[in-house]
């Protein structure tokens, strides 16, 4: 946590450098401020990193034992994943958010935005768990994926608005990073929560993408059982 805060501090001093001088892209200080916090929280509340606990399973070969047992493989790592968000909902999101409103202008939703905000995290977290599970199942095929998942991690940070807000990308790069599933993964939500513009592009942006890649991951875990090798048997 302590962690978190320092980088947004270095975030904030960097970004309030830069919108200081006037508003961008319709971004002012309390816009930023939001814009900051509420992105150190939802960081790890959707895991914009790839993890790699099924990668390891498939490389070590005990994710054999996890297709023998009664459940899919998929939804069952979708519902742990589930509920380690909802824990990170506290620990990780409330407390950053708190430290920014506290202490520096922070834009509130009005009320009837937060249960849409609270929907479009939710579908934020489905298409980065579907992303992720994506990457781990190249390890079938590739035994070890660590160079997919740092080109995954550059692309996610770059392109999800973590490093900047996407609106701060020049006028003919916006629909090329809205048309990726990262943006659905940081960028939505954020933008709910800011209330910039109708909510339901974003909720209808995020939804496509979470059926997509959930479906993709259903598509390629039929097809990577038949690749599992266990110590060369």
């Amino acid at each position: 946590m302590a962690t978190n805060v320092a980088f947004g501090l270095l975030r904030m001093a960097v970004l309030v450098a830069a919108v200081g001088q006037g508003p961008i892209a319709g971004y002012d200080v309390a816009a930023t401020a939001t814009y900051v916090w509420l992105g150190q929280g939802l960081m790890a509340v959707v895991v914009l990193w790839g993890d790699k606990q099924l990668a390891e399973r498939v490389r070590s070969g005990d994710v054999v034992v996890d297709l023998y047992r009664p459940w899919h493989l998929q939804l069952a790592l979708f519902a742990e994943d589930v509920g380690r968000a909802g824990y990170a909902v506290m620990v990780r999101l409330a407390p950053p958010v708190a430290f920014g409103a506290l202490l520096f202008p922070f834009r509130w939703p009005s009320i009837g935005t937060i249960p849409v905000f609270a929907v479009s995290v939710a579908l934020a977290l489905a298409v980065s768990f579907g992303m992720r599970f994506l990457l781990n199942a190249t390890t079938f095929w590739l035994l070890d994926n660590r160079g997919v998942q740092a080109l995954y991690t550059a692309l996610t940070w770059l392109f999800c608005g973590l490093a900047v807000p996407l609106s701060f990308f020049p006028d003919w790069a916006l629909p090329i990073v809205w048309s990726t599933p990262f943006a659905a993964m940081l960028q939505a939500p954020v933008d709910v929560f800011l209330e910039r513009g109708s909510p339901w592009p974003f909720l209808a942006g995020q939804a496509c993408w979470a059926v997509a890649v959930l479906v993709a991951g259903h598509l390629v875990l039929n097809r990577a059982v038949r690749k599992v090798v266990v110590h060369g048997g």
